[in-house]
């Protein structure tokens, strides 16, 4: 519990006036019934002859009394008077009438305690929801490359809405039940002392039985909750491979795998809804026994010769135990419901206490231009520790220069470019802009100033316009359109249906690969950096998409510093540097000609590609 209770101290605090309020109502209600009972023990005695005393009215102020003994008395005397003057037929009726009053504004206590909660649940909820995809925005990517995509959906959506059903769906009873415990608690002693003494004695067993029952929920649901990310990373898989999928003929394998997965997550289901469901009919069985125990001590108190309580009293004391066993009941259901949205408050905090290595300096310092050169000093780089990806890399970035990094696959091209924007960090030494680590700068302003064209153009399930404008604050259309002129893409924009308003479709699907690519450089032209990053921007094009690609990237690279990677030699021979990597270190560098005339990896690369 002590785990939950952390939870509700970190979401609960901006909801504080919302808890006040719910406390209010809840004690309200709680004190407004055991009025509304405790009112007819004396009206009833009266009514069917057990009490034949003489009562007189006694001044409300007066001295010598407190003020319980005169309401006591005083409502005696209005009965009799009642009784006297209308019978007792009709002092039953207006008896009734008070008690349905008394009910109302009970029942009407408790719907505001319950609707008053109603924002701090959601809340909570959105708190929680908000929180993940914050955290998720702001982990490096190398977080990502660990986890399944479909994992990641399954804690947002399955764990979330489980954390808003077992634990928020509880704090209601969590408030509510305490409150009304004390106060029955409070009448049961008032009321006979010895039969609440034998009740204490009773109650401990019962949460006993319940906790044994309960025990293992948590870990049941934990493999449930986990047997579903299973299922939804299946389907994520299967969404985003569907051309695979259909290519290969292997719609029967994707469905047994999906159907396993499924398989898995209802039995999964089953034994957490199992133990589940016993938690009503174990609390009914245990709260009867409770009542028969209580039942059974009372009447042998009653048929004693000298009785602590009377029989009117007694059905008094039973009611008001009876209605203790529905607020023990949803403790029990607390007890199940909690411990499973635990489960996946656990797997949520996996995101939310993930930690994240890319960090500002205390005191940052902004940047807005780049005005002299990038240098990679003795850059060394692994993602496990382990396996060194770059090695001692020197390299130097002028301003104005473009500068070309080849190599076969896995030789660390990607790896170096991702780490300037500090999408990663370096293990060890330095890269420096201007002389300043960086390390030092703002992330933002960092970022701020490289643009980037991958050989996957990302696009969004948005229009031209606001795909262009991605990042971008307060853009003109005209400076749109220039962007998209730029770049090639003006004309095909505007043989759309809605020109600039056209949505693309999920990840551009409604466009071919190189309006795609002529998109994501707009994109990039508006934003106007002053360091542009180009990775493999045409390898995945055609000869005249890769054409129209290319006069773009021209265009763009124009008075900007570019490191590009390139698989096809053909688009790099004009940069002014070209750095062979091979295996995580930089083993040539020179220019086209010169790299050929070395006869090395370069002109290896070279000759493959002719042929």
């Amino acid at each position: 519990m002590k785990e939950f209770f952390r939870v509700m101290r970190r979401y609960v605090a901006p909801y504080k006036g919302y808890l006040v309020g719910s406390l209010v109502f809840n004690l309200l209600s709680a004190v407004l019934n055991v009025f509304s009972f405790l009112s007819l023990i004396p009206m009833l005695q009266m009514l069917f002859g057990i009490d034949r005393n003489r009562y007189e009215f006694i001044p409300w102020d007066a001295v010598g009394m407190n003020a319980k003994d005169i309401l006591i008395n005083n409502l005696y005397y209005y009965t009799t008077e009642l009784m006297a003057t209308y019978g007792a037929s009709t002092t039953l009726l207006l008896i009734g009438l008070f008690l349905v009053g008394a009910t109302l504004l009970k029942t009407g206590c408790y719907f505001a305690s319950v609707a008053i909660m109603v924002p701090m649940r959601t809340g909570i909820v959105r708190d929680i929801r908000t929180g993940v995809y914050h955290k998720i925005i702001g982990l490096p990517l190398s977080f990502f490359s660990d986890e399944r995509k479909g994992d990641i959906i399954a804690r947002m959506s399955g764990d979330v809405n489980e954390i808003e059903n077992s634990i928020t769906g509880s704090l209601d009873m969590l408030i509510k039940n305490p409150i009304l415990l004390v106060c029955y608690f409070g009448v049961l002693i008032y009321t006979s002392w010895q039969l609440t003494l034998f009740t204490i004695v009773v109650l401990p067993l019962m949460g006993w039985v319940m906790g044994r029952i309960g025990r293992k929920l948590k870990q049941r649901s934990l493999d449930a909750q986990n047997k579903w990310s299973e299922t939804m990373s299946q389907l994520e898989e299967t969404l985003g491979g569907m051309r695979i999928i259909k290519a290969f003929t292997a719609e029967r394998k994707m469905c047994r795998r999906f159907d396993d997965s499924t398989n898995d997550f209802r039995r999964a289901s089953n034994r957490v809804a199992v133990r589940q469901s016993s938690a009503h009919p174990v609390s009914e069985f245990l709260g009867t026994c409770l009542i028969v125990l209580v039942l059974w001590y009372g009447g042998t108190l009653i048929f004693s010769d000298h009785s602590p309580i009377d029989a009117p009293t007694f059905i008094f004391y039973m009611v008001i135990l009876y209605s203790i066993i529905q607020p023990l009941k949803d403790f029990s259901k607390a007890s199940y419901s909690i411990p499973k949205g635990m489960a996946s408050v656990e797997r949520v905090n996996k995101i939310l206490n993930a930690p994240n290595p890319i960090r500002e300096r205390e005191e940052p310092r902004h940047v807005e231009h780049l005005r002299d050169k990038i240098e990679f000093r003795d850059i060394t780089f692994s993602y496990n520790g382990r396996t060194p990806v770059l090695q001692g890399v020197n390299l130097t970035v002028k301003r104005g220069q473009t500068i070309a990094l080849v190599g076969q696959s896995g030789s660390g091209k990607s790896t170096l470019v991702d780490l300037l924007p500090r999408y990663h960090d370096v293990e060890g030494g330095q890269i420096l802009l201007d002389g300043t680590d960086v390390r030092d700068f703002y992330i933002a302003d960092l970022r701020g100033l490289i643009g980037n064209v991958n050989q996957e153009a990302i696009l969004f399930n948005d229009s031209f316009y606001n795909n262009i404008t991605f990042g971008v604050e307060n853009a003109t259309m005209e400076q749109v359109i220039e962007a998209a002129k730029i770049a090639n893409a003006h004309d095909f924009i505007m043989e759309s249906e809605n020109g600039y308003d056209t949505k693309v479709g999920d990840r551009g699907c409604r466009l071919s690969g190189g309006q795609r690519q002529r998109i994501s450089i707009a994109r990039a032209i508006l934003k106007n950096p002053d360091i542009l990053i180009l990775d493999e921007a045409t390898s995945a094009l055609d000869t005249e998409s890769e054409r129209l690609v290319q006069e773009a990237l021209e265009r763009l690279m124009k008075t900007r510093t570019t490191i590009a990677i390139a698989h096809r030699l053909s688009t790099i021979k004009n940069a002014d540097e070209i750095c062979v990597l091979h295996e995580g270190r930089i083993v040539e560098r020179g220019t086209h000609e010169s790299l050929l005339a070395l006869g090395g990896y370069y002109k290896r690369l070279n000759d493959m590609q002719q042929l």
